[in-house]
């Protein structure tokens, strides 16, 4: 059953809550993605069976969330996370971040330590925004972005624009450029044929997190998706061994 929240920026965010043990599980999506996908709904079915708490919602401008997408940036997502992590959750949680999510998980993990018992991510995306979008732009497209307020790339047959604060909120939340302690256990998954998400992201942020108990799974031949059967098996496996 979905729920809605209303966080204190005024977003109303769709989300499904399973009681259970804790430590509580809290599933973070990736971009254009909700907290309907395979991932999220194999770990909800994990949870029934396991009689663990399980908490997943939907970002800002993602799923039946409230604000439109091209409005929302990284500031509005992790403001919608960590309203739901304080006011959602019950305890102290094990964070699953994918992709977008991933860079979402570490953002809560290094400001709030003391509510995250475990975190593991998939397909990890930190800093996506500067490094993926805005260094594969031109010189000519990153000066009309900064001087008209968007730029419009063509993926397909229809163009897809990339605003302004997409960017410049992205530059307020990096963890890829200043210290990032990690003192709970850590678990990087990562796949070796991602096309999203470059494998050399994960092994860059395994040894730039400080922490004693992070390890690094690269999944030969998994894509971004990391959806395959036996991948949804090594996400199961892995929150198992944190939990343990």
């Amino acid at each position: 059953m979905t729920d809605v929240f209303t966080t204190p920026e005024g977003h109303r965010i769709a989300y499904k809550k399973r009681a259970g043990s804790g430590p509580g599980v809290l599933f973070l999506h990736g971009l254009h993605s909700d907290m309907n996908g395979d991932k999220a709904e194999a770990l909800d079915a994990w949870a029934a069976e396991k009689g663990r708490a399980f908490l997943r919602f939907d970002c800002s401008g993602h799923g039946e969330s409230s604000e439109a997408y091209p409005d929302t940036s990284i500031a509005d997502w992790y403001a919608d996370a960590k309203a739901v992590l304080n006011d959602l959750a019950e305890g102290p949680q094990v964070l699953v971040g994918s992709s977008m999510g991933g860079w979402l998980a570490l953002l809560l993990a290094r400001e709030f330590p003391e509510k995250v018992a475990a975190l593991v991510t998939v397909a990890a995306a930190p800093d996506f925004t500067e490094d993926g979008y805005f260094a594969s732009f031109t010189e000519e497209q990153k000066t009309l972005l900064m001087e008209q307020g968007y730029v419009d790339l063509q993926y397909g047959p229809q163009p897809y624009r990339i605003m302004k604060k997409f960017i410049v909120d992205g530059r307020d939340h990096f963890v890829m450029r200043d210290p990032l302690p990690l003192k709970m256990p850590v678990r990087l998954l990562q796949g070796s044929e991602d096309r999203s998400v470059p494998p050399d992201w994960a092994v860059k942020l395994f040894h730039h997190a400080d922490g004693r108990n992070i390890r690094l799974t690269m999944v030969k031949g998994a894509d971004h998706r990391f959806s395959a059967p036996e991948n949804i098996e090594l996400i199961k496996a892995t929150l198992d061994e944190v939990l343990a």
